[in-house]
Formats: C-alpha cells, sequence, structure tokens
C-alpha cells in the first residue's frame, strides 16, 4: 500500500474540516504579518477566510488533526461507520504545517478540530502538545482557534486555554433528543458542563481593572459553538431559543449555524435534500437582532408563520410588515432603541444619525448618505422634509421587498 504525503494528508483533513463553521477569529488581537518574506498567497488546501467584526478578512488553516473518529453520529462525514479515507497528522506535522504556511504569509492563524482517537483526553491532549509546540518551542504569534472535546479532562481544556485564543464546544443540535438519538455517544450534560467550567476559566482569568497583578491570559477571544441545521426537525423557533440560552448562560462570543449537509451512505433517519441555504442566512440574521438591535426572539419569530423565519425577507423587515402601527419613525427625535428596529438601518447608521441630529435637523437625503439604501428605510421613517403618507400601511409594501419569484426558485437549487 502506498504511503500517504503530508500534502495527501492535507487534502484529505483539510476536505473533512469543511463541515465545520466557526471558524472567525474575531475577538482575539490583530496579528501582524505583513513583516513575513513570501508571494503572500491565500489559495491552496485547508485555507479558509473569517472575517473580523471591522471586515478584515483572515486566512485560517483550517484541517482536522484527524478524521479517524470511535464516534458513529448519524449526520457526521467522518464517524466510524462511513466509509471515508481516513489519515492523521502528528503533532510535528501540524507544527510544521502551521509555521510554513504563516512564514511564507498564507495564513494568519490555525483553525484546529478532530475525530476522537483511542478516548476524548488522548485526542485533547495531542491539541494541547500542538498548541504548546507552537506558542513555546516555534513563538508562534498567530491566531489559533481549538474545538475542544466535551468530556476531556477539565485541566486539559484549561492548559488549552492558556495557549489558544479562543476554544470552542460544539453544541451540535438544537435539542438534547435529537442529540442523544443521532449522536448516542454524545451527552449534552457534559457539552453543557464543559462550556459552564469555560466560562468560569475565562471569567476568573480576566480580572478587575483595579488588579495590579494582570491575569494570565486565557481564550482572550472566548468560546464558540456550532449547531447544524435543518438534520432534525427543529424549527426556527427551538434553534433561537438555544442559542438565547446559550448566549444568556454560558456567555459565548458566537453561535454559528451550519446547514445540514446530504452525506454518503446517510442513515434513513435523516433528510434526503438539504434546507435551504437561504435558512441559514436568517438565522444569522436573526442571531445579530437579538445580540445587537434589542430584538428578544418571540418577536423576530413573530414575523414568520409556524416557528419558521420568512425566508423571503430579512427578519428586522419582517417584524416590522407586522408591526405597522410602530412606525413610520421620527428620525430626528426617536431614540436609539426604535432607530435600531427600522428596516435598513444598522448601528453604524443609527449611531451616524444620533450624532449628526444634535447639530442640525436631519432631511431624507442626509439618512441617504448616513445609511447604505434609502430604499428599505423610506417607508419607515419620517424626517423634516419627508413623510411616507400611506405608504407605510399599503397592502403592496411587502412586494415591493420580495424578490421575484422566478428569482427565489434559482437561488433554491443552490
Amino acid at each position: 500500500m502506498a504511503k500517504t504525503t503530508l500534502i495527501d494528508k492535507l487534502a484529505i483533513l483539510s476536505d473533512a474540516a469543511k463541515y465545520d463553521a466557526s471558524c472567525a477569529s474575531s475577538g482575539s488581537t490583530r496579528r501582524d504579518s505583513a513583516k513575513s518574506k513570501g508571494i503572500g498567497s491565500t489559495e491552496g488546501s485547508g485555507i479558509c477566510h473569517a472575517y473580523a467584526p471591522d471586515g478584515r478578512c483572515i486566512s485560517l488553516l483550517k484541517i482536522l488533526m484527524t478524521n479517524f473518529c470511535v464516534y458513529d453520529c448519524v449526520y457526521c462525514v467522518n464517524r466510524s461507520s462511513s466509509n471515508v479515507r481516513r489519515a492523521r497528522f502528528t503533532v510535528e506535522e501540524v507544527v510544521t504545517l502551521t509555521m510554513e504556511f504563516y512564514k511564507r504569509n498564507y495564513i494568519e492563524g490555525l483553525f484546529l478540530s478532530s475525530g476522537i482517537i483511542r478516548n476524548s483526553d488522548y485526542t485533547m491532549e495531542e491539541m494541547v502538545r500542538i498548541a504548546r509546540k507552537l506558542r513555546l518551542e516555534e513563538n508562534f504569534s498567530g491566531y489559533i482557534h481549538l474545538k475542544t472535546i466535551p468530556d476531556a479532562s477539565p485541566a486539559l481544556i484549561e492548559q488549552a486555554g492558556l495557549f489558544a485564543d479562543r476554544l470552542s464546544i460544539n453544541i451540535e443540535l438544537p435539542t438534547d433528543l435529537t442529540l442523544e438519538a443521532l449522536a448516542p455517544e454524545k451527552k449534552p450534560r457534559d457539552i453543557r458542563r464543559s462550556m459552564g467550567h469555560l466560562r468560569a476559566k475565562i471569567e476568573e482569568h480576566k480580572g478587575e481593572k483595579k488588579d495590579r497583578t494582570k491575569p494570565q491570559r486565557f481564550a482572550p477571544g472566548g468560546q464558540s459553538t456550532q449547531m447544524i441545521i435543518g438534520a432534525d426537525g427543529s424549527d426556527d423557533d427551538a434553534i433561537l431559543g438555544r442559542s438565547e440560552n446559550l448566549y444568556g448562560n454560558y456567555r459565548l462570543k458566537r453561535v454559528y449555524y451550519s446547514a445540514f449537509s446530504p452525506i454518503p451512505d446517510a442513515s434513513s433517519r435523516l433528510p434526503l435534500a438539504k434546507p435551504p441555504l437561504m435558512r441559514e442566512h436568517r438565522l444569522y440574521q436573526a442571531d445579530w437582532l437579538m445580540r445587537f438591535y434589542g430584538f428578544d426572539r418571540g418577536e423576530i419569530v413573530s414575523g414568520g408563520d409556524g416557528g419558521m423565519l420568512d425566508l423571503a425577507v430579512d427578519p428586522k423587515l419582517a417584524w416590522a410588515l407586522k408591526n405597522r402601527d410602530r412606525f413610520p419613525v421620527d428620525v430626528n427625535r426617536a431614540d436609539r432603541e426604535m432607530l435600531l428596529r427600522v428596516p435598513g438601518l444598522g448601528t453604524r447608521a443609527v449611531n451616524r444619525i444620533l450624532s449628526t441630529r444634535r447639530h442640525r435637523t436631519l432631511r431624507l437625503d442626509d439618512v441617504a448618505r448616513l445609511c447604505q439604501s434609502i430604499v428599505k428605510v423610506r417607508p419607515f421613517v419620517t424626517a423634516l422634509d419627508w413623510s411616507p403618507g400611506a405608504a407605510t400601511d399599503s397592502e403592496g409594501l411587502r412586494a415591493t421587498f420580495v424578490p421575484r419569484q422566478k428569482a427565489m426558485a434559482q437561488l433554491s437549487l443552490f
């Protein structure tokens, strides 16, 4: 049998990592790789592109340490019963790849996950060894995100936090019942316990501002998680309810939503088709409304029907169309909370409006210059020289925002 080369392993284990969406690097200190000497390519096996809150594109080496796994999760392409090509990196190989890519300015960091080999502690220990070796022996200053193993020893997870910028523990599915049915080896209790322990350690290492001694750096980018969408019958209300709980109880930085993708030799318990990609997009928009716009989950879901978000329009617009009695809003008088509920106005636009109106009364043209698109805003606001009149309550208002059915049908093909 031909020996698997390092390039072969990279191809196999980078492809196996593509199903993990939670690889953004927001929340960490910006790393400067401009001093590296290299051609600066950001393409190739294992390199993914994530975006920081300021819009900066960040290249990460995104790989699995191995796609061997002792677990047999029904929805996972790398489950123990799956007939896929297997590979495994050694600790030294991951370190070498990371450093070679980093020195050539191909990447700014590493996202490392893994299947479970032998047992959870052994797997976690190998991942910690990689992070430790990068930091202490190679003096690697780039971003590191480790996907931790929920039932691994708390001591190992604590070690991981000392070397990684962000840690994540996948919640996997929206409900405990479906997780126990589709991933019998994974225990929801263990996942929640690990998340709680991780939250406590992150807060412990933050320290008080008045402390003279700076606390030891521990996962400064916080923790995140991922939910698979469409592998079970959970509606959007249940999904957002779980996210609401995770943000409130565990102070997560992000919940990532990954649309289920049909896998080879799939179980009959899984759906035959993947959910519309637009559903994943709408969940991200709804998540943003809960985190930054002051919306409650119930308000967001009420914009759709039967516990599902409206796929045709974004969640804020869907809510506004069903609560027209709250509009139009006077951009010169409304408070920040209400301005954030105006379709088409983002947090930056609202801050600009609040700042500008201290000096002069705003006209519609002023609002247009402060936001990205005035088309969506216009029916829901009044200004010095503008009133939408009957347009806000018009029966045909929704139709002006809904894409043509032909366009929607084309989107569903992808």
